[in-house]
């Protein structure tokens, strides 16, 4: 099942990437924080290390640590405007509980 990007999230990964005018594409991790125990980490790639998992979606490549798969396996990540408002919202079927603020999350 892996990561995935919504098209909207792509297009602005994209974006980003020719603006930046490098990099391979983009990390989706999770790390220990906040008050439900766990949060996302999103960050350019240029290069992936060996133990990296790749996947392609809509032409933009999600990268993720076998670590942090099976936190994410089957997660989808949207690039959402609501109002003034705009960011990206990842859809986690594994998510159990999250934090009030929505910083952080348990499965």
């Amino acid at each position: 099942m892996g990561v995935t990007l919504s098209e909207s999230a792509a297009k602005h990964v994209a974006n980003f990437i020719a603006k930046r005018g490098k990099g391979l594409g983009i990390r989706l991790g999770v790390k220990t924080s906040g008050c439900s125990g766990m949060a996302y980490k999103l960050e350019f790639v240029d290069e992936a290390l060996t133990e990296d998992l790749v996947f392609d979606s809509h032409g933009v490549k999600v990268i993720v640590d076998p670590k942090s798969l099976v936190y994410l396996e089957g997660t989808e990540l949207d690039f959402v405007r609501e109002g003034l408002n705009e960011g990206f919202k990842f859809n986690n079927p594994n998510v159990k509980d999250a934090c009030g603020c929505g910083e952080s999350f348990n499965v």
